[in-house]
């Protein structure tokens, strides 16, 4: 494999980096350059992290203004983290309030919940901030997601969100390569979906289930686990755990006072799922439909 022996005069070049990478940096920071000022759609995750970052390091601090979405489909621990990471690299951060979970299509949760939320989130962006002299938004969009079932993508198509990532061929493991060289702390973050995607496809999504959810998701990070999900079943908790951690389980201390920490944050049953956590398994269910 060959790497780059020099950093071109482009912020998001490293020294060491593969040549592809670096043809790809070349061209994002080629894309991003192209504006003066962006509006980013940020939620503290691998990619957001990763666009807000390059766009400051292209753009300058005046150019650019990452904003996140405090809603109930957030935890407050990624909101934490979010607003922490803009500060840590000098990124301007705001918040705004959405209201995804007002609109019958969210709640309704029969397929579409990824585009009503975004489809609430791009309109929030481009009517709070209409008066910020703001080029375009931009979103954190890679090459991978296209091969997942991604409704978002039809909100941002709709409402002309560029998603420069993608644009550039960058794919989930460029991103956190690129995230790894320039030392960003979020490069082998775990990927981390919205709270309401935890409530299986035609269960309806409430702000109580969030709040459930996010409470027995808790007790799993304060307990070390980092790719987990707590599958809301009614009354029941199925818990998903990585693969790499599933045997942690084997302590059935341990275990009890996991199961006992998830009842508490207001489940009646709690099972664990002997299958590993992967991505998009609910997804399969609704495809069978």
């Amino acid at each position: 494999m060959s790497v780059s022996r020099r950093s071109p005069d482009n912020p998001l070049v490293k020294p060491g980096l593969p040549v592809e990478l670096v043809s790809k940096a070349r061209l994002l920071a080629d894309r991003l350059s192209r504006h003066k000022r962006v509006l980013i759609a940020y939620s503290g995750g691998v990619d957001s992290s990763f666009v807000a970052y390059s766009a400051r390091m292209v753009l300058g601090r005046d150019g650019v203004l990452a904003v996140v979405a405090d809603s109930p489909s957030i935890p407050r621990r990624e909101l934490v983290k979010a607003l922490s990471f803009a500060r840590r690299h000098d990124i301007p951060c705001e918040t705004v309030e959405t209201n995804e979970d007002k609109e019958p299509g969210y709640i309704a949760n029969i397929g579409e919940r990824c585009y009503f939320c975004k489809r609430e989130l791009y309109s929030v962006l481009r009517t709070t901030f209409a008066s910020g002299g703001f080029d375009t938004v931009i979103c954190g969009t890679n090459a991978d997601d296209v091969s997942d079932y991604r409704p978002g993508l039809r909100a941002a198509d709709e409402m002309n969100v560029e998603n420069p990532l993608l644009e550039v061929g960058l794919t989930k493991e460029d991103i956190r390569a690129l995230s790894r060289a320039h030392r960003l702390d979020t490069w082998d973050k775990p990927a981390l979906a919205c709270l309401a995607s935890r409530i299986p496809y035609g269960e309806e999504v409430s702000p109580d289930k969030l709040a459930r959810i996010e409470a027995a998701e808790e007790v799993l990070w304060k307990k070390g686990f980092k790719v987990f999900r707590v599958r809301h079943h009614g009354e029941l908790a199925r818990l998903e755990i990585g693969e790499d951690e599933l045997n942690r389980f084997q302590d059935l201390e341990l275990r009890e006072r996991i199961f006992n920490g998830v009842k508490e944050a207001g489940f009646a049953t709690v099972v664990l799922d002997p299958e590993p956590y992967r991505s998009g398994r609910l997804n399969e269910a609704l495809e069978k439909k």
